[in-house]
């Protein structure tokens, strides 16, 4: 079924405030998630509501957890995120590296003691709403991709997001994990009782498994690239790349080091970066975005191999599906549904897309 956002965005903060979580967080949470829901990433957004109540269950989130700036320099920053759901410590530093960036034209803000954030791409939009160039990353509460060669998984997903401003064009939104794809996609597959493509993730000996209930469970993902022969490594030193920024750097879990397991784990400490650039520190207004405009318009105009399928450039796809759900509604498969249904009643919290107006 179709739902409106503000529809789904009544049952999640429903739900979030039955957690007793503040309301300034609560609205910034369902604000990332179903602007993330809008635009097609169903994997992070209010899909993540049944994961959020299990890492709540084991105490990995503190709700309320209070957002602090740990170290503060004229264009760097680090963040403490108390242990809170990563929604509100991630717009608190994207907005502290933006504040940073109108003032020296660079913003550098890392962040640990946070938890999953949901979409990358979200923060890096919001520095690009301010005319920045934007890039976010963040590591993730457990590991997920298995190191080429290897047959244990020892980095997250690890996901990396970039934004540039233009002026004729929407701007450039890259969003992206640096695993093959996102475990979200896997939990929708496993969710719709569907196979995944060979290549996305591996059994326990590291033999390509197909059963998404089997690799949901094994959570053994392949780098981006899918196999050596295919440039699997690459993917894999991304991975590696995004838990130097967001982990080492700050003092957060990487979750398959061993010696990181004390490290506050129990309550949660994933680590992110953020960074703002203003195009003008280096250009004269306006010329940046009129050479990204030129390049958005040649690679749209690039001759497509199949005219059935036009080249695309990063952010139009999450740009259609953003046009067409806002006008249609979020598409919520049965099995979303009853997800929702079953937190919301876990919860003690009302549970209204069943009830008219849905």
């Amino acid at each position: 079924m179709d739902i409106s956002a503000d529809r789904l965005g009544q049952q999640a903060a429903e739900i979030l405030k039955s957690w007793e979580m503040p309301e300034k967080y609560v609205d910034t949470v369902v604000e990332v998630m179903i602007d993330t829901d809008l635009r097609g990433i169903d994997s992070h957004g209010v899909g993540m509501l049944s994961g959020y109540h299990n890492m709540r269950g084991l105490g990995r989130l503190v709700i309320d957890g209070e957002i602090s700036v740990v170290r503060d320099l004229p264009s760097m920053a680090l963040v403490d995120g108390g242990h809170g759901l990563g929604h509100p410590v991630g717009v608190f530093a994207t907005d502290l590296a933006i504040k940073k960036c109108a003032t020296t034209g660079i913003g550098a803000v890392a962040a640990r003691n946070s938890n999953h954030y949901g979409a990358a791409g979200y923060y890096a939009r919001r520095i690009v709403e301010q005319g920045f160039i934007g890039i976010s990353m963040t590591g993730t509460p457990g590991a997920g991709i298995v190191p080429t060669f290897a047959k244990k998984a020892m980095l997250g997903t690890n996901p990396i997001a970039f934004a540039a401003p233009a002026k004729r064009n929407p701007p450039f939104v890259l969003d992206m994990a640096t695993s093959t794809v996102a475990i979200g996609k896997i939990s929708i597959a496993q969710r719709l009782g569907l196979p995944i493509p060979e290549g996305w993730a591996l059994d326990e000996i590291g033999n390509p498994v197909t059963d998404s209930i089997k690799a949901r469970k094994m959570r053994l993902l392949t780098p981006l690239g899918g196999s050596s022969e295919q440039g699997s490594h690459k993917g894999y030193g991304l991975a590696a790349m995004v838990d130097i920024l967001c982990s080492t750097l700050t003092g957060a879990i990487i979750p398959g080091v061993e010696s990181h397991q004390g490290r506050e784990m129990a309550a949660g400490n994933v680590g992110h970066f953020f960074l703002a650039i203003d195009p003008k520190a280096l250009r004269d207004d306006g010329e940046f975005e009129n050479d990204l405009d030129e390049l958005i318009d040649s690679l749209h105009e690039t001759p497509a191999s199949d005219p059935d399928k036009p080249v695309l450039v990063a952010g139009d796809p999450e740009l259609a599906a953003y046009e067409d759900r806002i006008a249609n509604g979020i598409p919520v498969p049965e099995g979303l549904f009853e997800e929702i249904r079953k937190v919301a009643l876990d919860s003690n919290a009302p549970f209204i897309l069943d009830q008219d107006g849905a």
